[in-house]
């Protein structure tokens, strides 16, 4: 079903330049995904980190609003009030922080897999909603314009944010769209029925799990009539968490939605979900074992092992062409039949 680029990773972090001397880059992952022109575009979730060669010393870096710049701020490894026992991580008494930091970065593409990187960053953290960093991008046309659907991480929360482009050269901001805690938001591509819908993630407090959401909205900013889509399944390979991956495309059954879910144990795959075509909050079939799950070594080891995590696919020529980030350390491609992923929901013989 899945074939998988034969020189996978196609893109490694050493193929990134930092966006500064003292910086390292750590990951490239996550992106999303559009096709402008003859070019593939990539928005590229690139992590950094500061340089440090003292092990006593663990460093966060953050973006200071008020300076308009990013800061590092400095733990000491016998600090007793500080737990650095996972490196994504440093736990404080007050707050948690991040020991790294990420920006969207432009690559292009004739044939969809050799990418020229851009140097600098695209969209880069710049107000108290992003302190901690951007995440995870979406890309959703219509008609000519991009809208660019990411999370915005602080101590305020993990907000999604909106910005826009027609030729991934100049962006346009467009502030929050969903309130803290929520994430995984994918804006489908074209009015149903005189609305704009969007997939999303709400946290969970007390009750519940992490599920996948719907709403609607008459302008891409103010979203409401908010609805349960579907959830996790105990013994299912998405038993711990569901979320939306891919911008959801249209295909004759109604619309495809290719989402993300974790065992408990936080192993992640790719499913696929079929929506009904003017009733998106109706899922007709859903996966009931992965399209996708990590295998290979670049999959399984990494900076978070065991995941597959598309934040983005083309479809074109029947197949499903899925960018995805493999062990939230390196950009992979993968083709998958369309035809396949029908079979899997029981749409086809």
């Amino acid at each position: 079903m899945v074939q998988r680029y034969v020189h996978n990773p196609i893109i490694k972090p050493q193929d990134v330049k930092p966006s500064r001397a003292d910086f390292e880059v750590i990951c490239v992952f996550n992106a999303g995904v559009a096709r402008l022109g003859d070019e593939v575009i990539l928005l590229l979730r690139v992590a950094e980190r500061p340089i440090n060669h003292d092990n006593d010393i663990h460093i966060a870096p953050i973006y200071d609003a008020e300076k308009a710049t990013i800061i590092k701020k400095c733990f000491y490894s016998n600090d007793p009030d500080c737990d650095f026992s996972d490196s994504r991580w440093i736990r404080t008494p007050s707050t948690n922080y991040i020991t790294s930091i990420s920006h969207f970065r432009v690559a292009r593409s004739t044939d969809g897999i050799h990418f020229k990187i851009e140097d600098k960053p695209a969209i880069s953290p710049e107000n108290i909603y992003e302190i901690y960093g951007v995440e995870d991008p979406r890309i959703t046309r219509i008609d000519d314009t991009f809208y660019i659907s990411y999370s915005a991480v602080s101590d305020l929360g993990i907000t999604t944010c909106v910005a826009s482009t027609k030729d991934f050269v100049n962006f346009q901001r467009h502030g929050v769209i969903f309130h803290p805690d929520n994430k995984d938001v994918v804006i489908f591509p074209e009015k149903i029925n005189g609305k704009y819908y969007a997939l999303h993630r709400p946290s969970i407090s007390h009750f519940g799990n992490p599920d996948i959401w719907i709403a609607e909205s008459p302008d891409l900013i103010s979203w409401g009539n908010h609805r349960y889509l579907t959830g996790t399944r105990e013994n299912y390979w998405d038993n711990g968490r569901v979320g939306a991956s891919a911008v959801p495309f249209r295909v004759k059954e109604g619309w495809l939605e290719i989402y993300h879910g974790a065992t408990k144990d936080h192993k992640y795959c790719l499913g696929a979900m079929l929506l009904d075509y003017d009733k998106p909050w109706k899922v007709i079939a859903r996966s009931e074992k992965p399209v996708m799950e990590p295998l290979e070594d670049y999959e399984v080891n990494g900076f978070f092992g065991n995941v597959v995590f598309s934040c983005g696919v083309l479809f074109e020529n029947d197949l499903v062409k899925v960018y995805y980030g493999a062990a939230d350390t390196y950009t992979c491609y993968a083709e998958i039949p369309i035809e396949d992923i029908m079979i899997s929901l029981g749409l086809k013989d």
